[in-house]
């Protein structure tokens, strides 16, 4: 199989645990709503959607909303979360490097946390710029490498094998000045801001454990060392809990975020 396919199909499986963090990333989903300027009437497009967070907050406001994502458990879920909230959504497993979509479909073209995990940055920015409507907006949430989160992919990363050639680490997506070249001349007025995301545990090794069960890089890394390297596993988890300790407060984690909007030109 090709790597870059292989690849896909281990992040396809990993995600699959994602959907108890949904009230989480929840909490800060109408954040990307406000600031990309969603409204009522509006063809939304949430890529890599997840649970649907998004795509459902955006609902709620009267706008017309589509969401895609690779891992089929996540889609059940949004569309379990449609049908509880009683809103009209359209919903497709897929890939956001292959978008199913016809050029210029959306007015908006949002992702909270989930496209910056397509292996390939310059063919996912194509796709998610070819399906926007000319003047339409692209916006987006991601985990600066600098702070907690990035840095805490950065640690996985250290203890993981190395992803196949081409795939770039996701915290890149947090850095303003890699999004300026990836965007590039396709938008203008790039406009950045950022916003914090309160993680409520009781403490780093709650927090550790929790990430172990639900997020798929880390449940992956753990389930291979717990095999593989004991002792190695064993750093791993003291590393990550004193990197959660820098960022506690009492009962809850600070998780800083960035948040991009641009218009297409």
């Amino acid at each position: 199989m090709d790597p870059i396919a292989q690849f896909k199909d281990g992040q396809k499986a990993a995600w699959a645990s994602f959907t108890a963090l949904e009230s989480v990333t929840g909490s800060v989903a109408p954040r990307l709503v406000e600031f990309a300027g969603i409204s009522k009437g509006a063809e939304v497009l949430d890529v890599a959607c997840g649970t649907g967070v998004v795509a459902l907050t955006a609902a709620r406001l009267g706008a017309r909303v589509t969401g895609i994502d690779i891992t089929p458990e996540l889609v059940s879920r949004a569309k379990e979360n449609a049908a509880i909230l009683q809103a009209e959504a359209t919903w497709h497993e897929g890939d956001a490097e292959a978008l199913p979509f016809p050029d210029g479909k959306f007015d908006f073209v949002v992702s909270q946390f989930g496209h910056m995990f397509a292996p390939r940055p310059d063919v996912v920015v194509k796709e998610m710029l070819r399906v926007l409507k000319p003047g339409g907006t692209i916006a987006f949430s991601t985990w600066p490498p600098e702070l907690f989160i990035g840095r805490m992919f950065a640690l996985t990363a250290r203890y993981a094998p190395p992803p196949p050639p081409g795939v770039s680490p996701p915290p890149q997506w947090g850095d303003p000045n890699i999004i300026r070249e990836r965007l590039g001349a396709a938008v203008k007025d790039l406009t950045f801001t950022r916003g914090t995301m309160q993680f409520q545990t009781l403490s780093p090794r709650h927090y550790r454990l929790y990430m172990e069960v639900n997020v798929g890089p880390i449940a992956k890394l753990v389930q291979s060392l717990e095999a593989s390297d004991p002792p190695k596993l064993a750093t791993f988890r003291r590393e990550l809990e004193e990197l959660a300790a820098i960022y506690f407060e009492p009962n809850w984690l600070r998780q800083d975020f960035l948040i991009t909007r641009a218009t297409k030109t």
